[in-house]
């Protein structure tokens, strides 16, 4: 049933994914002690593609397509393999709180994307904006941890370029694929195609891919490949569904709130002064990029 606003079930189900999505950033850095963090991608992509294959089996959708459509998915499994590759190489250096804000900085990719490719406005709401992000993103640099060094700034790149690579998926999506497929074939798109990527770089990149295993680090696996990369983002593509996209949108910016919290949590990561004034003006920059009277 198609909903004009979100009610309260819909406002609870996008708080407990954004919950999970930042918890997830804390996950990765436990999971990449047990595994090389490329490979570590890929055994997320492949647990959830499997559960992937069996529910799409289950609703009785095609698994692929024979036209056109199976090249853009191609494409959009390329981008998103690459992404995840940046955001696991990336936490291997730098904080999870870090990475937390730095990733969630994509709406404003999909925001100039959109402008320039799909033909969406850009008003003034979203160019105040964009302009909050680029000084939250400011903040955060300047705010360095005491164990700060230069191997931080290389993840701390790599998950920019991760931000990057997801607007531009994001844009794909919304230009080839939104409106021609089921959203479980754009989910196993992504998952499916992303897996031969992650090998290529893992066989070039990583000469060990078991390092220190142990129960932690399976258990963030678990975690990070059945809860958030299949349940999770099954769960979003229904609310997408459900649910205005544009109201649900807004409460994006609560998960770089919950990365930051947890990664103060549970890795004892500091809250340095630039780190929470960032967050600030980046959750503020992604809640106006995202808004959308109705």
């Amino acid at each position: 049933m198609v909903k004009s606003h979100i009610d309260l079930r819909g406002f609870g189900i996008i708080l407990l994914l954004t919950l999970l999505w930042g918890f997830n950033y804390p996950a990765i850095k436990v999971s990449n002690v047990g595994f090389s963090p490329i490979f570590n991608a890929l055994l997320r992509s492949v647990i959830a593609s499997v559960l992937g294959v069996v529910y799409c089996i289950s609703v009785k959708q095609p698994l692929f397509h024979r036209d056109v459509r199976f090249f853009h998915g191609f494409v959009v499994g390329m981008l998103f393999g690459i992404e995840f590759v940046c955001i696991y190489l990336g936490l291997l250096y730098t904080n999870a709180s870090r990475a937390a804000i730095f990733v969630n900085f994509s709406p404003f990719v999909v925001a100039i994307g959109a402008y320039f490719f799909l033909k969406e406005k850009l008003g003034i709401t979203k160019i105040a904006g964009l302009i909050l992000a680029f000084f939250g993103a400011y903040l955060v640099f300047e705010g360095k941890p005491k164990t700060w060094n230069t191997s931080m700034l290389t993840g701390d790149i790599l998950e920019i370029v991760a931000a990057f690579l997801w607007g531009a998926t994001t844009i794909y999506i919304k230009k080839y694929l939104a409106e021609t497929v089921h959203p479980i074939n754009t989910f196993l798109y992504q998952l499916v195609f992303s897996i031969p990527i992650m090998l290529v770089c893992a066989l070039i990149i990583e000469p060990k891919w078991i390092l220190d295993v142990n129960s932690s680090a399976i258990a963030a696996l678990a975690y990070s490949s059945i809860i958030v990369a299949f349940a999770s983002y099954l769960a979003w593509f229904k609310l997408i569904h459900t649910y205005p996209v544009s109201q649900l949108a807004v409460f994006t910016f609560l998960t770089p709130v919950f990365g930051v919290t947890f990664g103060a949590i549970f890795l004892g990561e500091q809250l340095t002064k630039g780190l929470i004034f960032g967050l600030v003006f980046v959750s503020a920059g992604i809640y106006l990029t995202n808004y959308k009277k109705v």
